[in-house]
């Protein structure tokens, strides 16, 4: 357990943008910052940072919440395990209590893992710098690919002696479990047989984006050694279609310049830091996969993809491409000698002359695959019409209407074949995907038959109470402590008009209270007390309630002379309290009505139907007066 005043000193340190933009581009738009979801897949930005409130809200999932749960949420951390990630983050020694046997067993497996891995990668290092092989084997052969001490270190490279079990040895000396080591793909059980997965070989941590230990690869040393280069098998915490090698040693240059560099390998990846290039990850060996492209869109819009010589691999991942414009992405593409790799030749030109190089070679998709198919189809006129189709199918996938279009027009002055044909062509694509994903149900969707205009709409009075609420809530978290006149502050009138009144929302019920309780001490519940000290429901509840998707633009007042009402001014204020009370003491006294009605049917004698109808009158009395108030008609 971590102490309260370490808990109270993370989260007095915490920046909201800081953590936030670890994980996503933000851009500020009015007052907040903005970006696409990481929790969702989304085109255009529907997630708000606000520094000022200290909360995030995605107002196309829903997802809100402050900076711990956006760690929470993102990492797959529980409260306390975000709590230290967020105290590592700000340098914050955390000295936890003592934990019970129980507590102790608790403990998640995911951070079992990741404090196991991390162990795993420091025995490595430690084995690369400190041992006689490491220094001999290890750092020679990194020495012999040019690589500095330096760039080691960034990216936490290590060795492992060629010894069957000489990690797993070290590991239960030091109190880690066999059954955990197998899960963390450290481990072979075979045949009754224990022995290390990695033996041999220079490693490669694996890091997820903020930075953890996740998994391994590892290059054979020994040319007899098969297969040259070998992976950790996925876990819980480490799944390979969702993790960029360098990810986290690159997203802030890649955010910086608005373009990440795609490669294969580690040491490509390595390499192109050496030569001052940061802004580079590998999909190390596996085909790019969608969840791999959303996590570059993150951080930025477009992605340059470096290909070596080889035709057949150019070939085959060319399906990769389709994949990122479909994200709408921008994609570029720099081909590279044959025979060539990223790592190799930024080596063979040095720094200057490579960043050159990818400046000047660098092409878009179309004439990138324009060329490539000609080449293949040479003076064949079938194999250039399928070329021409595959381009067009390209275009096909991109999402934004406009810029298929300029697209279009660049492939037909390319390939020297009319607009108008191509459009012909896309049209087809476009209307058969639009077929088959008409016919596609989507998981987890019901399809129900649409209801006749002329059926009755019936309202949930419930729910309708509750907006009130939530409206009444809203004006005590944004306006309690202005003050009305002299003597009454918005949050004393709304307490005192509504004191009558039985929230159903519980959640309404326990902001309202708190707001009641701080006044009895002379005090204003905050809308920063909500976000750092109230459940997660209560935080929810808050930041949906104060959340704003769009800001009223200065041009309005400005440029144009059209000048909104500002909800803030004492008159326009009390007004809107007023109304809102009225409003919902209205919809109370209705469902109270409703209730009544209920009664009247099962009253067992006279004398309780008299006294229902009783308080039947005294309520449509109450509710005729609220209405006068209102200017509203009574219809029943």
């Amino acid at each position: 357990m971590i102490p309260s005043h370490t808990v109270d000193e993370i989260k007095n340190r915490i920046d909201l943008v800081e953590v936030v933009g670890d994980f996503v581009s933000l851009k500020r738009k009015g007052q907040n910052m903005w970006a696409c979801c990481p929790f969702h897949n989304e085109k255009s930005p529907s997630f708000s940072v606000s520094p000022t409130k200290g909360f995030y809200k995605c107002f196309g999932c829903g997802k809100a919440g402050d900076a711990i749960d956006f760690v929470m949420e993102i990492e797959k951390l529980n409260y306390v395990e975000s709590l230290k990630f967020l105290a590592k983050k700000y340098g914050i020694e955390v000295q936890e209590k003592e934990l019970t046997d129980d507590q102790a067993q608790q403990q998640s497996e995911r951070e079992s893992l990741h404090i196991l891995l991390n162990a795993a990668k420091e025995y490595f290092e430690t084995t690369l710098w400190d041992t006689p092989e490491g220094r001999s084997i290890g750092l020679g052969y990194f020495k012999e690919r040019k690589m500095t001490d330096a760039i080691l270190k960034k990216f936490e490279l290590g060795f492992v002696k060629d010894e069957w079990d000489g990690f797993y040895k070290h590991a239960l000396k030091n109190g880690h479990t066999e059954e955990m080591l197998e899960k963390a793909g450290l481990l072979i059980v075979k045949e009754n047989k224990k022995y290390d997965r990695f033996r041999g070989r220079i490693i490669f941590p694996i890091h997820n984006v903020s930075g953890r230990v996740v998994g391994f690869g590892a290059r054979a040393l020994k040319k007899d050694d098969k297969p040259k280069y070998i992976n950790s098998p996925e876990t819980a915490i480490y799944v390979k279609n969702q993790v960029l090698y360098g990810l986290f040693q690159a997203k802030q240059a890649i955010r910086m310049a608005e373009n990440c560099f795609l490669v294969e390998g580690y040491t490509d990846v390595t390499s192109l830091h050496e030569v001052g290039i940061e802004n580079v990850v590998a999909s190390s060996g596996t085909s790019l996969t969608e969840g791999q492209i959303k996590l570059i869109q993150r951080f930025s819009p477009t992605i340059t993809v470096l290909y070596d010589g080889d035709m057949a691999g150019i070939k085959a991942s060319l399906r990769g491409i389709d994949m990122i414009l479909a994200q709408g992405l921008n994609v570029k593409m720099v081909l590279l000698p044959e025979g060539e790799d990223p790592d190799s030749y930024s080596k063979a030109l040095g720094a200057e002359a490579f960043t050159q190089y990818l400046e000047d070679k660098k092409e878009d998709f179309i004439h990138f695959k324009a060329n490539l198919l000609a080449q293949e189809a040479e003076k064949d006129p079938i194999k250039k019409a399928e070329s021409i189709k595959e381009i067009v199918s390209s275009i096909g996938v991109i999402p934004d209407a406009i810029k298929r279009s300029v697209y279009i027009k660049e492939a037909g002055d390319l390939l020297g074949i009319e607009e108008q044909v191509l459009i012909g062509e896309l049209n087809k694509i476009l209307r058969k995907n639009a077929k088959s994903s008409a016919y596609k149900k989507p998981e987890g969707v019901v399809v129900t038959e649409p209801k006749a205009v002329e059926q009755e709409v019936s309202w949930d009075l419930v729910e309708i109470i509750k907006y009130q609420e939530q409206e009444s809530i809203r004006l005590l978290l944004e306006y309690a402590q202005v003050e009305l006149d002299k003597e009454t502050s918005l949050q004393t009138y709304l307490l005192n008009e509504l004191e009558d009144v039985e929230f159903l929302s519980e959640t309404h019920a326990v902001i309202f209270n708190k707001f009641r309780e701080e006044l009895a001490k002379g005090n204003t519940a905050t809308i920063d007390y909500f976000i750092k000290n109230g459940s997660a429901e209560v935080r929810k509840t808050v930041i949906d309630i104060i959340s704003k998707k769009r800001d009223v633009s200065s041009k309005w007042s400005d440029k144009y002379k059209i000048f909104i009402p500002n909800e803030s001014d004492k008159l326009h204020l009390e007004r809107t309290a007023l109304t809102n009370i009225l409003r919902l003491k209205q919809r109370v006294v209705r469902r109270m009505l409703e209730d009544n009605i209920e009664r009247l049917k099962t009253a067992k004698n006279e004398d309780e139907q008299t006294e229902v109808q009783q308080i039947h009158a005294e309520l449509k009395k109450t509710e005729t007066e609220i209405a006068a108030l209102l200017g509203n008609v009574i219809l029943k």
